[in-house]
């Protein structure tokens, strides 16, 4: 149902903007299913924050790592009420385990250096991480979201060695370890998911 309505949505604004042309089309669609995807589960996972005490954290997580997400991609859950359950567990988890999260300032640096390494390895082999539903099939596009999700990710590192607030430190840590590990190979594996470019060959993928 929702792949129906972003790809209405595409089409109506390509109807209005006919300068759109295939490529730029994938992004829009791909932005719209990730956006209309996640309204239900958001409204859902804050509703949950709420009750446990953790609206403002769970809203400032989501906020944080709307940008890295969009552009990195990652798994996604087979069911609907799986997205749910695990769009709950990311945006209140990582604030509620970030306020048990006690680094001092040399284990601090040590942690965001590593995971730093970490990320641009992952994120050279594996972003934008697609799905079989919401492929990314041109090689502008992949390049453009790699370099989108270098950028937002030491962005996140660079701000959690600067701020001397130790929650937003820990939210950012811990979050950007998750995302990372979404879109590896392993987590794939255990979700039984597939890369969209796995999937339809790179064959099909449009030259840069």
């Amino acid at each position: 149902m929702i792949e129906k309505i972003c790809l209405f949505l595409t089409n109506r604004i390509r109807k209005e903007m006919p300068e759109i042309d295939d490529e730029k089309a994938e992004v829009i669609n791909y932005g719209l299913q990730n956006i209309v995807g996640e309204i239900p589960k958001v409204f859902l996972m804050l509703i949950v924050a709420l009750v446990l005490g953790i609206f403002k954290w769970a809203l400032i997580t989501f906020i944080i790592f709307l940008p890295y997400r969009g552009a990195s991609g990652g798994f996604h859950l087979k069911t609907h009420i799986g997205c749910i359950i695990g769009t709950i567990i990311f945006y209140c988890g990582i604030p509620f385990l970030a306020k048990y999260l006690i680094l001092s300032e040399i284990a601090k640096y040590f942690v965001i250096g590593i995971l730093w390494i970490f990320g641009m390895i992952m994120i050279k082999l594996y972003a934008p991480a697609d799905t079989e539903d919401v492929p990314i099939l041109a090689q502008k596009v992949r390049k453009k979201k790699q370099i989108a999700s270098y950028l937002t990710f030491s962005m996140g590192l660079i701000i959690a060695l600067l701020i001397s607030n130790t929650m937003v430190t820990n939210v950012l840590i811990l979050g950007s370890f998750l995302q990372t590990i979404s879109i590896t190979k392993l987590a794939y594996r255990l979700t039984n998911n597939k890369y969209g470019y796995e999937v339809y060959g790179n064959t099909s993928m449009e030259s840069a």
